[in-house]
């Protein structure tokens, strides 16, 4: 029953997110995300389909997940997904 707490506040979360920006762009990255939100913003987006963590960090934050379709992304999560990592790696963060 937990997880599904977790899932609502992700979505609070995260759905006006994905809505309002499709993609980051250079003025995001420059306007301060840190390397913790986009850590956060990527692993939500998995933790919002079902994605089961292996990391002790992501479960603390996110919970074991687990739930089809287990972490399964659209190709317009993963094109974001992709776009995240790509700054997390000009960023320093990985």
């Amino acid at each position: 029953m937990g997880y599904i707490k977790i899932l609502a506040a992700t979505a609070i979360a995260v759905i006006p997110m994905l809505v309002g920006m499709g993609a980051l762009s250079p003025s995001m990255a420059q306007s301060g995300m840190t390397c913790e939100q986009l850590w956060y913003e990527r692993n939500a987006i998995y933790a919002a389909k079902g994605y089961c963590f292996k990391t002790q960090r992501a479960r603390n934050v996110f919970g074991r997940g687990c739930f089809p379709p287990y972490g399964k992304l659209t190709p317009g999560e993963q094109r974001r997904v992709s776009d995240i990592e790509r700054w997390e790696v000009y960023q320093g963060c990985r």
